[in-house]
């Protein structure tokens, strides 16, 4: 009699004789890795661009509602998109993603810039004016840290924040309207330009520092009497680490995405403004860049690929549209400049 047995047939005799609860575990946790891949990829989707809405629900056109209503549906996607706000997520699997919390973190920086301009600028008509209160109130509250998710939550915080410029928003475009103003006037609308001015340029820098490892220190430059307070080297490291390569380019990305609907709602709330610098073409010109850097990413992970190499770099080329969109901005505040 032939008592030898394949090697073959005693793992399957082995397989057959694990207890019933290890292959119950086995396959519970491969469904469940299954669907945290799953579940992750679908809420690492940005969200889409709206439209800029000009009126309220009622049908009032007033001056500054676009801009208003606009800052205050950025900010409520931020908490109605897929998977809602995970910056401060802290179980699976938004707490393995790291792409969406950056391009929330685009998306809120210019949503604090533009509440700021909005209370200390676009509201008041003089700097010795009084500020709206519920602006007063409403602007802190989106300076609440972007990562707290107990005591008080992020969310929380940012939700009071919307009910502030709703308050203020309603007021702008109701019957009685003498107590809210929105003064739509060029070096308001310089001021903000010189906030974007800042982030697109830093943005920028930092994109293309995906790729370059030192740079000329100009900290100093154009000014002989310049001083620091330390002592400043020649050449700086400034090369990004390979793994914050993705996490820049997303927070780029929700710069782009929350740009794009900030200055379409400018476009209509300064359509004045534009019109009497010749300058609505600049704007377009800005918005279609800004556009041109959300096209979908056709690939499943951030490319980091030579200058000119084979293989692309993502980085490279969003630093390219953003870089554009800030040399017109530049252009357009300068264009204001001149009076």
């Amino acid at each position: 009699m032939n008592t030898h047995v394949s090697q073959k047939e005693k793992t399957a005799e082995d397989i057959v004789r694990r207890p019933l609860w290890r292959r119950v575990l086995g396959y519970s946790l491969i469904l469940v890795l299954l669907l945290n891949l799953g579940v992750g990829w679908y809420w690492s989707r940005s969200p889409d661009v709206f439209w800029v809405n000009e009126t309220s629900a009622a049908g009032n056109k007033a001056v500054g509602y676009a801009t208003t209503d606009t800052l205050i549906r950025v900010t409520e996607t931020l908490f109605e998109k897929n998977g809602g706000y995970l910056t401060n997520d802290v179980i699976p699997p938004s707490v393995f993603l790291d792409n969406i919390p950056n391009f929330e973190l685009g998306v809120i920086q210019q949503v604090r810039d533009l509440a700021r301009v909005i209370r200390n600028d676009y509201s008041r008509s003089q700097s010795q004016s009084r500020e709206d209160a519920d602006l007063a109130t409403a602007e802190q509250k989106f300076f609440f840290d972007n990562n707290s998710w107990i005591l008080p939550r992020t969310e929380a915080e940012y939700r009071e924040g919307i009910a502030g410029f709703k308050l203020y928003r309603d007021r702008l475009s109701g019957a009685d309207v003498e107590d809210a103003q929105f003064f739509a006037r060029v070096d308001n609308l310089r001021e903000w330009l010189a906030q974007v001015e800042k982030r697109l340029g830093s943005l920028s820098r930092r994109l293309g520092d995906s790729v370059a490892t030192h740079v000329v220190n100009t900290d100093l430059a154009g000014d002989a009497a310049a001083e620091a307070n330390t002592t400043l080297p020649d050449n700086v490291n400034v090369q990004t680490s390979w793994f914050k390569i993705d996490d820049v380019f997303y927070e780029a990305r929700g710069t782009a995405w929350a740009l794009v609907h900030f200055f379409r709602a400018a476009e209509l709330d300064f359509a004045h403004v534009l019109a009497d610098k010749n300058a609505e073409v600049s704007v377009r010109q800005i918005i279609r860049e800004l556009e041109a850097s959300l096209q979908p990413l056709q690939s499943p992970m951030v490319m980091n690929g030579g200058g000119f190499g084979l293989l692309a770099n993502h980085s490279l080329v969003m630093a390219n549209y953003l870089a554009r969109a800030n040399a017109a901005t530049i252009n357009l505040r300068e264009l204001f400049d001149q009076g």
